[in-house]
């Protein structure tokens, strides 16, 4: 049996968060080195590989790297990640990538 006195209603469509958020913590950019600034074919080296693409559907391995990002001490989160055994594997997939 139909219910007809219920007018049929649009649904509103349900906005999705983004992961990152759209502000990042600003701060500069102190590299000690030059040879430790990335070069263009290595970065492009590591957006093409399908292997760290694949890693970066982890939602966890996400918050790892949210959480280091967003730190006002990002040195600190990154030592913390390095015990989980998914970062480190998510870096020797990016080490491997970038070294000849």
């Amino acid at each position: 049996m139909l219910d007809t006195e219920t007018p049929c209603a649009k649904p509103e469509p349900t906005e999705e968060k983004p992961i990152f958020p759209e502000s990042p913590v600003e701060r500069p950019l102190n590299v000690d080195e030059p040879s430790q600034v990335l070069q263009k074919e290595q970065l492009e080296s590591i957006a093409s590989s399908s292997e760290i693409r694949d890693a970066l559907q982890d939602e966890s391995l996400q918050k790892l790297i949210l959480g280091i990002d967003s730190s006002s001490n990002p040195e600190i989160e990154l030592d913390k990640a390095m015990e989980v055994e998914a970062f480190r594997t998510f870096t020797d997939k990016i080490l491997a990538s970038i070294s000849p």
